[in-house]
């Protein structure tokens, strides 16, 4: 068979061009797949977990929103790194400036403390005065009728009708016959008259008249405001009896109330500033001339008393003052002063954040410090800080929770513990903390307290219990309102206010964390016995109203119900709190006693006919049964 040699030529450049093509793109492979597999294996980079800047205990393997709060997470930075301290807690710039973590280098100054004095102008009561009667007798005029009428020395005040200054009058005529025989009766009659504060012009009247006067008039013995009117027209007095109280205001007293735990920063000459509120934007000042030595059993406070000119008569018994007075302590002139929001405090130490920072990271330390005095808004170090170091001053409870959730020694856990981690398996670390979130729980219990401070300290401790999301301390019922996520002990709640110093139902604080904390905030003990005996039941009602009346009107309806120990209803979220004792009622017998009153409850519907007469102002959505 001949064989086309023009085919066999095409038939070869084909099979050449298909071999080069192959060679340029599968070329080489094995040894460049080996290097793409290297290359890939170099660059797998370790598993990155988010968290919320404001919610460090949420934790999840994908980027998303925070179940809590909303906001976007945020990698999370590893602390593992050789020149950082094991005890010390890394924050990110980023994360310092959404939790607004603020610092500032701790120097030395004289400690200046300013105490701020609240007090009431008072009547100086050395230049209080009685106006009395200076003989018996009856009033027939009464020429100084109400108080606060200013009189002067020598004033006419009364005039008074008197039987006795009439038979004066009649012997001091009688002895006027007989002067020239028998002068010392004369004397003896004037002398009578004199006494009973008649001037020497008004018995040389009679005796020129020759006539007794029927009444007399009364002479006002100092200048001053009346404060008191003791008699009225018409009324009969004895000699001596007390007609008028008169207050001289040309000079008054300043009486600031000092409490006993500044007595120690006051003294007498202390310099005092003070306003007014009668006249804003003007200043006045003076000196303490007297400090009172006894404390008022009841309000705990000492009087501190200023001496002030009064000649314009501006300042007024009984306007407030408020008073500052600026004292620094002698004994430690130079000493490390930080502010109170720099010092965390538990009841038994207190501690600070100490910061250390380098070009690439910024970490924070606990430390144990030893207060001295409070100065105001700052506290007086003793020991714990050197001069040139930079502690936290703002944030420090954010770099606490981060501190506690990484297992890092923390406020309530100086020691440490194991570090709290999130949820490995992805995006359902989300959909378990929404269902955290939504099928949250609630509670309330009795914490002892007694002012914004035991507040304030009660319901920190209780945010300091990882899942807690809510704390609000009632002082008026002396309850804590709880909410909190699924799996929160509420006995770890107990225990951590407990510890820094406030008597739970449950739990009872140490005697020495009591006995440390302020005077202001020393409240009654519980009597665990006594509850003992008699445990009261809580609960939580839904009960309709609109205002105050109806607030009114709801509790002392549940009040009205014996074994009721406290009643507090929530006009915004429409919930009364009760506690009461089981043994004697029950949640449905004071609801009964809550709609006959007109109030709809979750259970008992107000009568129609009560609730239309109901004043215009607490007619409330009716609830729907």
């Amino acid at each position: 068979m001949k064989v086309n040699r023009k085919h066999i030529i095409i038939l070869v450049a084909t099979l050449a061009m298909g071999i080069l093509l192959g060679w340029i793109f599968f070329g080489g492979s094995k040894s460049d797949s080996g290097n793409d597999l290297h290359d890939h294996s170099s660059e797998i980079s370790t598993e990155t977990t988010y968290t919320c800047s404001m919610h460090p205990q949420i934790r999840q393997n994908e980027p998303g929103d925070c179940p809590i709060c909303g906001m976007d997470l945020i990698p999370l930075e590893s602390d593992d790194n050789d020149d950082l301290d094991p005890m010390a807690i890394r924050m990110s710039k980023t994360a310092m400036q959404l939790a607004s973590v603020s610092t500032e280098i701790v120097g030395k100054t004289m400690p200046v403390k300013t105490l701020r004095l609240n007090g009431k102008v008072q009547a100086d009561e050395r230049l209080v005065s009685t106006q009395s009667a200076h003989f018996s007798g009856r009033i027939e005029k009464l020429l100084v009728k109400f108080t606060g009428q200013f009189v002067s020395k020598g004033q006419v005040v009364a005039h008074i009708y008197s039987p006795e200054l009439v038979t004066a009058q009649e012997e001091l005529l009688e002895a006027l016959k007989s002067k020239e025989t028998q002068p010392q009766l004369l004397d003896a009659a004037k002398e009578k008259l004199k006494k009973w504060k008649l001037s020497e012009n008004q018995v040389e009247q009679i005796i020129q008249s020759g006539v007794t006067q029927d009444d007399f008039p009364l002479i006002a013995d100092i200048s001053g405001y009346i404060t008191d009117r003791k008699v009225n027209l018409g009324d009969y007095v004895r000699k001596g009896q007390p007609l008028y109280e008169i207050t001289d205001l040309s000079r008054v007293w300043i009486l600031l109330d000092v409490y006993e735990s500044d007595i120690s920063w006051i003294k007498k000459g202390s310099k005092v500033n003070y306003t007014v509120q009668s006249y804003p934007g003007e200043n006045f000042n003076g000196s303490i001339s007297f400090i009172d030595p006894i404390i008022d059993s009841k309000s705990r406070v000492s009087k501190a008393r200023l001496e002030v000119s009064n000649k314009d008569y501006k300042l007024k018994p009984e306007m407030f003052v408020s008073a500052t007075i600026e004292t620094d302590l002698p004994s430690t002139p130079n000493a490390i002063v930080i502010p109170k929001t720099a010092v965390m405090w538990t009841g038994e130490r207190s501690v600070v954040y100490v910061k250390s920072a380098s070009s690439e990271q910024v970490s924070f330390k606990m430390r144990k410090i030893t207060l001295g005095p409070a100065l105001g808004n700052s506290y007086v170090v003793e020991d714990g800080l050197e001069e040139g170091e930079e502690i936290a001053v703002n944030g420090t409870f954010s770099i606490d929770a981060a501190a506690q959730l990484a297992g890092k020694p923390s406020m309530m856990s100086p020691e440490g513990g194991a570090a709290i981690t999130g949820h490995d398996h992805g995006t359902m670390q989300t959909e378990d903390s929404h269902a955290q979130h939504e099928q949250g729980s609630h509670a309330s219990f009795k914490v002892g307290g007694n002012c914004g401070m035991c507040k304030d300290r009660i319901e920190k401790a209780a945010l300091s219990v990882s899942g807690v999301t809510s704390a609000k301390w009632d002082e008026k019922s002396q309850t804590l309102h709880l909410d909190y996520n699924q799996g929160v002990q509420t006995d770890d709640i107990h225990k951590a206010i407990a510890r820094v110093g406030h008597d739970t139902e449950k739990v009872k604080t140490s005697d020495n964390v009591y006995d440390k904390l302020p005077e202001c905030c020393l409240y009654e003990r519980f009597d665990y016995k006594q509850a003992e005996k008699t445990k009261m039941e809580h609960a939580m009602v839904k009960v309709a109203g609109s205002c105050g009346m109806c607030k009114d009107r709801i509790e002392k309806a549940a009040l009205s119900v014996d074994g009721v120990v406290s009643a507090n209803w929530d006009q915004e979220s429409q919930t009364l709190h009760l506690d009461f004792d089981p043994q004697k009622t029950n949640s449905d017998e004071i609801q009964k006693a809550i709609a006959t009153v007109g109030h709809d409850t979750e259970k008992y519907k107000a009568p129609d006919s009560v609730y239309n007469k109901l004043p215009e102002c607490c007619l409330y959505k009716r609830l729907s049964y």
